[in-house]
């Protein structure tokens, strides 16, 4: 692990960080909450300084950070307080991070999708062929010949799939893009799909389509086209991508719970350099490689903005809860009662992280 992949990986978590801080900041601001401190990173302050009533830090651990507001977690008179702000404010300063996060995946999408050829689609532009079903051998240069050529090995061309059909979904789930149809196909043991897909101006289900690539043996015997670049179809190819990019985080999500993925799956973040690492060396080019990074945080990212919607004391979405049942019973839970089980939710999730690093440290000895 390379002196500059730990300095990309201390850019990429201070960029995420800090966009999710920035979102429950300038949330603040805009409600007229008083900001004590806007931090980036934990531990001791390594630079500081003071713009009117806010202290703004970096601290030295690029793993966390945290916007100060008064009254948040205690009570306060001061009428610019958190807590003197109408529920609907204080459940927007709350969402605000998330949302700052995967608006981060957008408009890094819109690079990585303005940075290549052509704008992907859903549409089935080609099925995989191989060049030769039967070959023999020339005994004048001593290799092997082709004696019958372009026999399909696509299975789901052979299962009914066509070119030109538009992919709509797979085995009930929707399709968005490329990104959770690749996700649906790779981590699935079963090849019994049923597939909906838009054929002639019309939808056409398909049944026990299969996918897979009798000469690689992978799952992805077929290529989508691509359109040429425009404002129009690069954002909305970036729209449904992000949501696609956040499906597919809910669907890894699914499989962690119901026990397809295990502990050992799951990497922290000394696990996540490393990806980092692989990511930076990903490509022929040093276009191919920045790509390749962009597409990494696009994901890391909005992961980050989704499961701080958990309802898991601490995050975001558990603040949010409270803010929900506060609704319902007309009066607010004692702040003492819910700073304590946030206090706990925190102190279990750093236990959490020291044990996924440990475990990503002795993966380097294995």
């Amino acid at each position: 692990m390379s002196i500059l992949t730990i300095i990309i990986a201390i850019i990429i978590f201070g960029l995420i960080i800090a966009i999710h801080e920035f979102g429950h900041f300038i949330a603040a601001k805009l409600n007229g909450v008083q900001v004590n401190e806007f931090a980036i990173g934990m531990g001791p302050k390594i630079l500081k300084f003071k713009k009117g009533e806010t202290l703004y830090s970096l601290r030295a651990f690029p793993v966390g950070g945290f916007c100060s507001m008064e009254g948040e977690d205690t009570s306060s008179e001061n009428p610019r307080a958190y807590e003197k702000k109408k529920i609907w404010q204080r459940m927007i300063i709350v969402l605000a991070g998330a949302f700052m996060n995967i608006i981060l995946g957008f408009v890094l999408l819109i690079v990585t999708t303005s940075m290549g050829n052509l704008v992907p689609t859903r549409y089935v532009s080609q099925l995989a062929e191989v060049s030769c079903s039967a070959y023999g051998y020339n005994t004048s240069n001593w290799s092997f010949m082709c004696l019958q050529g372009n026999v399909p090995v696509s299975s789901s061309g052979e299962s009914g799939l066509m070119i030109g059909d538009e992919i709509l979904s797979v085995n009930g789930s929707g399709i968005w893009t490329i990104t959770d149809l690749s996700y649906k196909l790779q981590t699935t043991d079963e090849n019994d799909f049923t597939v909906v897909v838009k054929r002639g101006g019309e939808k056409v289900t398909l049944e026990h389509v299969k996918f897979e690539n009798k000469l690689s043996g992978g799952r992805m015997d077929f290529k989508v086209s691509g359109l040429e670049k425009n404002i129009s179809d690069v954002l909305n190819f970036s729209f449904r991508d992000t949501i696609a990019t956040g499906k597919l985080v809910w669907m890894s999500l699914g499989d962690l719970i119901t026990g397809k993925y295990g502990f050992h799956d799951l990497s922290g973040p000394v696990g996540t350099i490393s990806v980092i690492s692989e990511a930076a060396t990903t490509g022929v080019n040093l276009t191919e490689r920045i790509n390749s990074l962009l597409a990494l945080t696009v994901f890391i990212t909005i992961n980050v903005g989704i499961f701080n919607l958990l309802p898991i004391p601490g995050l975001d979405g558990s603040r949010f809860m409270f803010m929900i049942i506060e609704g319902i019973r007309r009066k607010p839970i004692k702040k003492e009662r819910e700073a304590m089980v946030h206090l706990i939710g925190m102190a279990v999730l750093f236990l959490f992280m020291i044990i996924i690093t440990v475990q990503d440290v002795t993966k380097f000895f294995e």
